[in-house]
């Protein structure tokens, strides 16, 4: 089971988290998860600049490993990388220490501030730990097109009637997603561009405070 919106009270529970971006522009920040993999990140990116939109790529380690043209392509192209541990482990069923081994090693490689862990699932040692060294992003917005219960139409309807000026919205170019996404991104894409929406990357800089505080971040509003 799993929320396609974050409910508010969840949200004021893990206030160090980022969940979306406060804004009174029209603006969404499109996140993808798990790649990058040669059969779905490039349609992404190729997709993604149809539309003149940037998004963050919360990429598995192993998956750079096995791709890394791919991260680089990912980041010429002007998009924002983040961190999704090395081997997409669960949070709450691995040990801490081997957990921040393993998302150092995709540090190595992604270089960047920005951490998601996969499932959104942390231990509150975890957390705590992890959060003076990175930004962790979560989200407000779940896609689910990683569901396979779920039909391409209401994965596309999930976006529409929940997303909102500063929304994180979560998509994975995975070949669990492939499906739903290739539905889902251009169609999102299409109707929030005709609503006047833009498309950015999250990026370290857009939050006041760097990864390495304890304290909540605050947010430098989107313009």
């Amino acid at each position: 089971m799993y929320l396609v919106k974050t409910p508010q009270f969840i949200q004021n529970l893990f206030p160090n988290f980022i969940w979306k971006v406060p804004s009174v522009q029209k603006v969404l920040y499109l996140t993808f998860d798990d790649g990058p993999i040669p059969e779905v990140t490039p349609w992404v990116l190729d997709t993604l600049e149809e539309y003149e939109a940037k998004g963050t790529f919360f990429c598995v380690g192993d998956n750079i490993r096995k791709n890394p043209d791919l991260l680089g392509e990912v980041v010429s192209r002007g998009h924002h990388v983040g961190n999704h541990t090395f081997n997409h482990l669960n949070g709450w069923s691995t040990d801490n220490v081997p957990y921040f081994h393993n998302v150092r090693h995709c540090a190595n490689l992604v270089k960047s501030g920005l951490f998601r862990p996969p499932y959104g699932r942390l231990k509150p040692k975890q957390a705590q730990f992890l959060q003076r060294h990175y930004t962790i992003i979560m989200w407000d917005v779940l896609s689910g097109d990683f569901d396979p219960n779920l039909s391409h139409e209401q994965c596309l309807e999930n976006v529409l009637h929940h997303a909102a000026p500063g929304s994180i919205v979560v998509f994975h170019d995975s070949l669990k997603a492939e499906g739903k996404l290739r539905f889902v991104l251009p169609r999102v894409l299409a109707h929030f561009q005709q609503q006047g929406y833009r498309f950015e990357a999250l990026r370290e800089e857009l939050f006041s405070l760097a990864p390495g505080q304890t304290t909540a971040p605050s947010y430098r509003q989107s313009a």
